[in-house]
């Protein structure tokens, strides 16, 4: 499935998501020259749907038409099938950010290719690996990180002072990355907004200039994700919360309260329904803990006890390919 390349076709530059079937065919891996000849690796479109990283890319790109790169670039370009059609994946596709190696999914041709990705990359031993997303829901631009070192620390401070640490799910790029490079996630808001196409491109060129990835100044607030909120596909969603016919209303409100403190008693979810479980809150173990953090009282689902929420979004397509948010805590480290 994997094409690899050494130039950038001229109709990448200016060609939308949707067209790049059109033009690549299939999942690509280039590979740019550039005056540091260790490489920085980008990743994006892994999630068909999510676009700020392309956009920005072809930015990046553009400017250094005529003159060369500051540092070798090694961009992969994912799930293009997905992108033609405006969709995180197609219905017979893996999610292609949940099947690198660490992942728990089955054998499939898709993650054959980013095992192969992988070894690549190994050995061309990357200065730090970014890889691109979008939410769904309403969020602030921050960045993701799987293990707690000290450049992985600096290259999301660079990005935001807002910082997630998970190790949940399983067979994330980012993750896969962190055995032999720094590695990070940016999560620059929603796909539609022109901002967050800025502070990548920002971003980006920031690092590209970089000798060393040096200590950053700000403070960061680092978050730990401690839970993983799902519905199971026997659970309806209600659109309205006056519609009965369903089975649970997911509270909108939350939708702008991710990255806040919730407190206990806040409602979750309106409930119409006797079916035993209606939300699964999972651990980073993937241990049920639902009755820990929600409880039910006069048909609705509350919280129970102070949690911050990230990604939490009503939008029943995100939600059944992925999940309605996550739960986390603050961490702090010692300085």
């Amino acid at each position: 499935m994997l094409k690899e390349m050494n130039h950038i076709p001229d109709t990448l530059l200016d060609a939308k998501a949707e067209h790049l079937c059109d033009i690549l065919e299939s999942p690509t891996l280039f590979h740019l020259d550039g005056v540091k000849p260790q490489p920085l690796f980008i990743c994006t479109l892994l999630h068909g749907n999510e676009t700020t990283g392309l956009y920005a890319v072809q930015r990046l790109l553009k400017k250094y038409r005529q003159q060369p790169l500051p540092r070798a670039i090694s961009l992969f370009i994912g799930n293009i099938a997905a992108a033609k059609e405006n969709q995180r994946h197609l219905a017979m596709q893996d999610d292609y950010n949940r099947i690198w190696p660490g992942t728990h999914h089955s054998d499939s041709a898709e993650k054959d290719m980013m095992q192969i990705v992988t070894r690549i990359m190994q050995k061309k031993k990357p200065f730090a690996s970014i890889d691109i997303h979008n939410n769904t829901g309403k969020n602030p631009h921050y960045a993701c990180i799987n293990t707690l070192n000290p450049h992985g620390l600096v290259l999301a401070a660079k990005f935001s002072n807002i910082a997630v640490y998970f190790t949940n799910p399983k067979g994330v790029q980012s993750s896969a990355f962190s055995d032999f490079c720094p590695a990070i996630v940016l999560e620059c808001g929603q796909s539609k907004d022109k901002a967050g196409e800025d502070h990548a491109l920002q971003y980006l060129e920031k690092i590209l200039t970089l000798d060393e990835l040096t200590s950053e100044s700000r403070d960061l607030n680092l978050y730990h994700t401690v839970a993983r909120v799902t519905i199971p596909k026997t659970v309806t969603l209600c659109s309205s919360i006056n519609d009965t016919s369903c089975d649970i209303f997911l509270n909108d409100a939350l939708e702008d309260k991710n990255f806040h403190r919730i407190n206990p008693g806040t409602v979750f979810a309106t409930i119409n329904s006797q079916k035993e479980k209606l939300i699964l809150v999972s651990s980073e173990s993937d241990e049920d803990i639902t009755d820990e953090y929600t409880e039910i009282v006069d048909n609705k689902l509350l919280i129970k006890k102070p949690v911050t929420l990230s990604m939490f979004t009503t939008d029943e397509n995100a939600i059944r390919q992925d999940c309605v948010c996550y739960l986390m805590e603050e961490l702090h480290i010692s300085k």
